[in-house]
C-alpha cells in the first residue's frame, strides 16, 4: 500500500473553509466529534442575554445535551467563558436534561488544560481537537478528544417541532429500520385505526388528522429503532420486560416513558409483548394476540 503524506490546514487562516463551514459539516456528520450518533437539536441557538450557541446535541438515549461552542485556530480565554455561560444557560433553562460543554478547536493548548484543571472535574466538558488535513488535494477533518469530563448520566419538544420527511430518517438510518415503524404503526392502528406517521426533525410520532398522539414515538438508528411507549411505571411490567429478552433502556420518568432498543426480529419474537405494551398506552385492557410478523 503506498503511504499519502497529509498536510495539515488551517482553517482559521482559510479563505474558504471557515467557521461556518466547520459548522455546517458537523451537523451534516454529528460522528465527526466522536461524541457517537446524535441529534442536532438546534444551530445558532440564540441565548437570554446575549449570543448564540454555535450547535445543540442532544443523545436520545441518554436525555443530555451538548452545548458544543467551535473556534478555530487554538483556545483562548474569551472561548472557554463563552462556552462555560452557554453551557449554564442552557442547564439552568432545562434542569430536566443532562448538559455537557464541549470545546471544538483546531489547537487545544496546554493552557486551557491547566484552567480547565481549576474546576476541579466541578463541570462535565469535552474537549475535542478538530484537524484539517490535506490529502491528494482532497481536505478532511480528523477529531481526537483531548478531554473528557462529561459526567456519567423521546422527549416531547421545548419549542415549536420542525416536520421532515421518510426520506431524511432513511438517510440517516437505513429503509429497514424506517420500516419498523410502519410494522409497529400497523399493530397501532389494529387496536384502532385512524393514525399516521409523523416525520419529526428529532423523532418519528403519530398524528390523528393532523393533529399530534404521541403515545408512541420512534427514533431510527443505524442499526436498530429506539420505540418509546408513554405507560405509567409498573412493576410487573418491568419483570416481564427484563424476562422478555428485549433490550430495554432506562425508563423516563419525566415522559413516562418505556424505551426499547428493537431490531427487525423483535417485531415477530415479541409480537404479543409489543402489542401489550400498545394496548397500555392506549388505555386498553390487556389481551393475548398471535405474533406480529
Amino acid at each position: 500500500m503506498e503511504y499519502q503524506k497529509s498536510t495539515r490546514v488551517s482553517l482559521k487562516s482559510h479563505a474558504e473553509f471557515n467557521e461556518k463551514w466547520l459548522q455546517q459539516q458537523i451537523t451534516s456528520d454529528v460522528t465527526l466529534l466522536g461524541l457517537g450518533e446524535l441529534d442536532v437539536k438546534d444551530v445558532e441557538r440564540r441565548q437570554p442575554r446575549s449570543g448564540r450557541l454555535d450547535v445543540l446535541l442532544f443523545d436520545p438515549e441518554t436525555s443530555t445535551r451538548y452545548e458544543v461552542e467551535l473556534q478555530l485556530g487554538a483556545t483562548d480565554e474569551s472561548h472557554i467563558i463563552r462556552t462555560l455561560e452557554y453551557w449554564d444557560n442552557e442547564r439552568r433553562r432545562f434542569p430536566q436534561y443532562e448538559h455537557i460543554a464541549v470545546i471544538v478547536a483546531e489547537e487545544i493548548t496546554g493552557r486551557f488544560l491547566n484552567v480547565i484543571n481549576l474546576f476541579n472535574q466541578a463541570i462535565p466538558l469535552i474537549a475535542v481537537q478538530m484537524s484539517a488535513l490535506e490529502v491528494n488535494g482532497v481536505l478532511t477533518l480528523h477529531s481526537t478528544k483531548v478531554l473528557d469530563l462529561a459526567l456519567p448520566a423521546p422527549e416531547e419538544e421545548d419549542e415549536p417541532g420542525q416536520d421532515t420527511d421518510r426520506s431524511y430518517w432513511q438517510s440517516r438510518s437505513s429503509a429497514e429500520i424506517v420500516n419498523m415503524a410502519d410494522r409497529l404503526l400497523e399493530v397501532v392502528n389494529e387496536q384502532g385505526p385512524g393514525l399516521s406517521l409523523k416525520y419529526n426533525k428529532n423523532y418519528i410520532g403519530l398524528q390523528r388528522d393532523g393533529v399530534p398522539d404521541n403515545f408512541v414515538s420512534f427514533r431510527p438508528r443505524k442499526e436498530h429503532l429506539i420505540w418509546e411507549v408513554r405507560i405509567e411505571r409498573d412493576e410487573e411490567l418491568d419483570a416481564r420486560l427484563e424476562e422478555s429478552g428485549l433490550n430495554v433502556m432506562s425508563y423516563n420518568k419525566r415522559w413516562r416513558q418505556y424505551r426499547l432498543h428493537l431490531v427487525p426480529g423483535d417485531l415477530k419474537s415479541h409480537g404479543e409483548l409489543i402489542v401489550d405494551l400498545v394496548r397500555r398506552a392506549r388505555g386498553l385492557p390487556e389481551t393475548t394476540v398471535a405474533d406480529h410478523g
